[in-house]
């Protein structure tokens, strides 16, 4: 096919977390003749504190076009405003050499919110992924909203977030439910055996193994340090159990909470071992062998109920997100935390597990999002108007099965 004709896609990821989610769907379209594949990285992909995570895309044989650097590595809590003012000018420049006929992106980070302010101001038609979820804890859900509804396509994972983009104004044939792009990453992985998988990460599995991620709450009267220090008051208590930390994202405090945990794995070095990126992969991978999934990570919610283990869920970051029976929501209290990650490794507490089902779905995401891109009129429908539900007669919302 001539190269001229093709159809110009773009992802952008800023971060290990979304880039595994969309990695499924990139490489299908990387291998459609039809496409030209763009990728714009940022975020804490380009932070050596995070991992410098962008090299898991070159080790995926993907090649990146433009790299949009925010220091998050130089910044200061207060200097997320000045992040967005540069990441939309940088985009609005990008975007402009690219010139893609379409951009895709997932979720609700302040560096995926900049680059749909600047796809819409360019006129670039914009698939929305993972929209209509809600995460009180943090400024995420204000940014998720508005990136809906500067967006034209919206693939969603849940019956229920498709109500709810609905809600928003959006046309219903422009919406579809395919289901959690965490489960396609799970099911398209080869993940570790634990030999192999220990001598990567440089650790033994105990009997007893918890992962811990945590990310900051990003509300104004959010104490973080004091939240972070309750966990860690009861993890230092837990007797002859592995804890595995990955590092904080780059919210406000991620950096404080980054330093709690080096803090704690130095005093307690015989069972505590810490990350700035797994990959996800080795990430995947230790979900199979640990038992609890602590934090306040999407995570904890999209994939860990596959895995049938449970998660902890502590605090007020995803409150409101539909939740597996798996997942125990808990205030932060060290004295609750322990009693309840002691009330899990009861044998008929965790038989509950059986009958835990992902509300995510089984997967197959990627594919269902992929085959409907391909029929979309992507150059006819950047201008919409607002579908206000008191004149819609019927509720017309794709779902894809």
């Amino acid at each position: 096919m001539n190269l001229s004709n093709r159809i110009r896609i773009c992802f952008v990821t800023g971060s290990r977390a979304d880039y595994g989610l969309l990695s499924g769907l990139m490489k299908l379209f990387k291998i459609d003749k039809k496409y030209d594949l763009q990728i714009i990285v940022t975020g804490s992909h380009l932070s050596k504190s995070h991992g410098l995570t962008y090299k898991d895309l070159l080790k995926d044989k993907f090649k990146i076009n433009k790299k949009i650097n925010l220091y998050i590595d130089k910044r200061k809590n207060e200097d997320i405003s000045k992040e967005i003012s540069l990441a939309i000018e940088q985009f609005s420049i990008s975007l402009k050499k690219l010139k893609p006929d379409l951009i895709i992106l997932l979720g609700d980070r302040y560096e995926i919110f900049s680059a749909c302010c600047s796809a819409f101001i360019n006129q670039i038609t914009t698939v929305h992924l993972h929209g209509g979820e809600l995460s009180r804890g943090s400024m995420d859900d204000t940014f998720r909203h508005a990136i809906t509804k500067m967006s034209q396509f919206h693939f969603v994972s849940n019956k229920k977030y498709a109500q709810r983009v609905r809600q928003l104004g959006e046309d219903p044939k422009n919406i579809f439910i395919v289901g959690g792009f965490g489960v396609d990453i799970i099911n398209n992985s080869k993940l570790l055996e634990k030999e192999k998988l220990e001598k990567k990460l440089k650790l033994k599995f105990k009997k007893k193994n918890v992962l811990v991620t945590y990310h900051p709450e990003t509300e104004k009267s959010k104490n973080n340090r004091k939240i972070f220090n309750e966990i860690l008051n009861a993890l230092k208590d837990l007797k002859n159990t592995n804890i595995i930390f990955t590092r904080a994202n780059a919210d406000k405090d991620g950096k404080m909470i980054n330093k709690m945990i080096d803090s704690f794995v130095s005093k307690n070095k015989s069972k505590s071992y810490v990350y700035s990126s797994m990959g996800y992969v080795n990430y995947l991978s230790t979900l199979k062998y640990v038992d609890i999934c602590i934090g306040n990570s999407s995570s904890g919610l999209l994939e860990v109920p596959t895995f049938k283990k449970f998660t902890l869920n502590i605090g007020d970051r995803q409150t409101d997100r539909l939740k597996a029976s798996s997942v125990i929501d808990i205030q932060p209290n060290s004295k609750q935390i322990l009693k309840k990650i002691n009330d899990i490794y009861n044998e008929k507490f965790s038989n509950l597990l059986k009958k835990s089902i992902n509300p995510y779905g089984k997967g197959g995401a990627s594919k269902k999002t992929y085959k409907i891109i391909k029929k979309l009129d992507i150059k006819n429908n950047f201008a919409k108007k607002f579908f206000d539900l008191k004149y819609e007669k019927k509720n017309s919302i794709n779902r894809i099965k």
